[in-house]
């Protein structure tokens, strides 16, 4: 039963590590963070490979 405790708690941790690393590229964290619940390290790897967001050039 603790493997698959260890199991959620790293899937979760990644969840957050990647809500973050979406909001420093300008995207939205709470959408990377349910999709992380969903994909995990593919997200990951999805959010590194991804270029930043351009900033939104105001006149």
């Amino acid at each position: 039963m603790q493997e698959h405790a260890d199991f959620f708690v790293g899937w979760g941790t990644l969840s957050l590590i990647n809500a973050g690393l979406a909001q420093a590229k300008g995207r939205s964290g709470l959408l990377w963070w349910l999709g992380s619940l969903l994909l995990g390290p593919i997200a990951t790897f999805l959010i590194v490979i991804l270029d930043p967001v351009p900033p939104i050039a105001s006149e």
